[in-house]
């Protein structure tokens, strides 16, 4: 027995005609009659007693109906959920080590506004086929699709009080950019990201700049802006030319690009 069984009996069944039926299914008529022949002799029983101007449901035909329905209805909505992940178009997204997590929700919700079909995995670093990271750490031959302009901020622990004791970054790209700021204060902690910046801060080392949205939602950390600056990072896609062949991502450039979101 199998569902091409199943959909001749519930065809011949609700029809009450072999002719009706096998319009409805678009077969011949001889093998709708096969194919219910095949299946009283599988089950052992006669489903249909054929008359001049129709057939006549079985005992047995209506114990099978509701079976059938369910064991139909189930194999279809099987066959639907393998057929929509087939049409998924996938997407392997990099996320660089500085980008809030508040920031990658906001991508992800972005993303399945603009492609409803993408399949994305989120891999962490420069990996996939774009990541979501700062502009500049594009490398010189990618494209860079800006989402955000953040400001950087002063970062200091829940009631401290310490302005001239720093947590800096060396390594960063950010850093030569800070310095000035820094003044003559102490450098009492090196961090080996932003990210890592963050903690050292929380727990009252000292203070540091930071992104806003690194330390807008930390409850250890209060912050504020930093006496007038402008500095900024700009974060958003980064991704090579040829990655634009890729249909998720065309469509998602198509949709994102030269939008500033909120």
């Amino acid at each position: 027995m199998d569902i091409r069984h199943l959909k001749a009996f519930l065809a011949v069944f609700e029809e009450r005609n072999i002719t009706s039926a096998a319009q409805r299914l678009c077969v011949a008529q001889p093998t709708l009659s096969v194919t219910i022949r095949q299946l009283e002799e599988e089950l052992g029983v006669m489903l249909f007693l054929r008359q001049a101007r129709g057939v006549e449901v079985s005992e047995q035909a209506r114990q099978l109906y509701p079976q059938a329905q369910r064991l139909v209805a189930e194999a279809q909505a099987l066959s639907r959920r393998f057929r929509e992940g087939q049409d998924r178009l996938p997407l392997q997204l990099g996320v660089e080590a500085d980008i809030a997590a508040s920031q990658v929700e906001a991508f992800v919700r972005l993303a399945i506004q603009a492609v409803p079909a993408v399949q994305l995995t989120l891999l962490d670093g420069c990996v996939g086929d774009a990541r979501l990271g700062v502009e500049a750490l594009c490398c010189e031959d990618e494209l860079f699709l800006a989402l955000w302009d953040e400001p950087f901020v002063f970062a200091m622990a829940t009631g401290s009080s310490t302005t001239d004791r720093w947590i800096t970054c060396p390594q960063h790209v950010s850093h030569q950019r800070l310095l000035a700021f820094y003044g003559n204060g102490e450098q009492v902690g090196h961090a080996g990201s932003l990210q890592q910046a963050v903690p050292m801060v929380a727990a009252g080392l000292g203070a540091a700049l930071l992104p806003q949205s690194l330390v807008e939602r930390h409850p250890g950390l209060q912050w504020r802006p930093w006496q007038g600056s402008a500095l900024t990072r700009r974060v958003g896609l980064c991704f090579a030319a040829q990655a634009l062949q890729l249909p998720v991502l065309a469509q998602l450039h198509q949709a994102l690009g030269g939008v500033q979101v909120a």
